[in-house]
């Protein structure tokens, strides 16, 4: 974990990434968010650790039929369960941008200002069965496309594209952040067809 912050030219906090990539072997899935909320919404150490986003209610219903399934008794989520999922079916986790200045002091996506996008190459390089990328929302497609070098599809939808040496399906998810306002059945139909293409639902 690296909790590291500098400052830029213009004396603003730029904050560093805090967690490593998470890349089980043989994944066949990369979902890139944006960022890692701030801390003090954190509720575990681990990817979507926000109470409030609904990425793991989003995969415990297309995992066992029940939104609640990834949180523990005391109404937390539990990233062991959630880290063996996303081993068990060939999930790899990380964010679009490693360095971002916040605006404001919220988790809101609309003002991440992004100093410096992942190496997506890199990340790839560590994910050889890796043949599709997920963004997990409106800024992590817009800066994914850019680094892909396409455009941005339809939320729900892909596109194919050719980087670092492999041929790549780029989808856009809608964002589980409940500042999307969707219900989590709905969100959960659109992640339910990228991981069946990837035979991680049935």
């Amino acid at each position: 974990m690296n909790d590291s912050t500098t400052h830029d030219g213009a004396g603003r906090t730029v904050e560093v990434h805090p967690l490593e990539p998470f890349l089980p072997a043989g994944a066949r899935l990369l979902m890139l968010g944006s960022f890692p909320p701030p801390r003090r919404r954190w509720s575990m150490e681990f990817f979507y650790p926000n109470l409030q986003n609904d990425m793991w209610r989003i995969a415990g219903l297309l995992a066992a039929g029940d939104k609640h399934h990834f949180l523990n008794p005391e109404g937390r989520f539990d990233r062991d369960r959630i880290e063996d999922f996303c081993r068990e079916r060939g999930i790899a986790l990380y964010d679009t941008s490693v360095e971002v200045i916040r605006l404001r002091e919220n988790a809101s996506d609309d003002f991440l200002q992004v100093v410096r996008p992942v190496d997506l190459a890199a990340l790839l390089e560590r994910l050889p069965a890796c043949r599709t990328i997920v963004a997990t929302g409106g800024k992590a497609a817009e800066t994914l496309a850019g680094l892909l070098g396409v455009g941005q599809p339809a939320v729900g939808e892909a596109v194919a594209c050719d980087f670092a040496g492999r041929r790549l399906r780029f989808w856009r998810m809608p964002s589980s952040s409940r500042a999307y306002p969707r219900a989590v059945e709905w969100k959960a139909e659109f992640y339910r067809k990228v991981f069946a293409a990837c035979g991680i639902i049935g």
